[in-house]
């Protein structure tokens, strides 16, 4: 602390931004609040869930598919 220069604090500026309205914008909000109601993980995670069991039965078709047609051919073949 100084005596003959005592520190005094600058007042604050003023900085206006104006808001503008962006629809785009407020339609995401919109979206992003509408899913967040009541019970909104437990649905997220059963959609998740259910679209997993999916990929693993088509997977599981695909296989069973090539594993057929691989007899086919050896019998064919032999």
């Amino acid at each position: 602390m100084s005596v003959l220069f005592p520190k005094t604090n600058k007042p604050r500026e003023w900085d206006y931004r104006p808001i503008y309205y962006d629809k785009d914008k407020e339609a995401r909000k919109d979206r992003r609040l509408a899913r967040l109601h009541h019970g909104a993980f437990r649905e997220e995670h059963e959609k998740n869930m259910t679209e997993l069991r999916k990929r693993k039965e088509s997977k599981l078709v695909f296989w069973l598919a090539l594993l057929g047609l691989l007899i086919v051919v050896f019998y064919v073949l032999l």
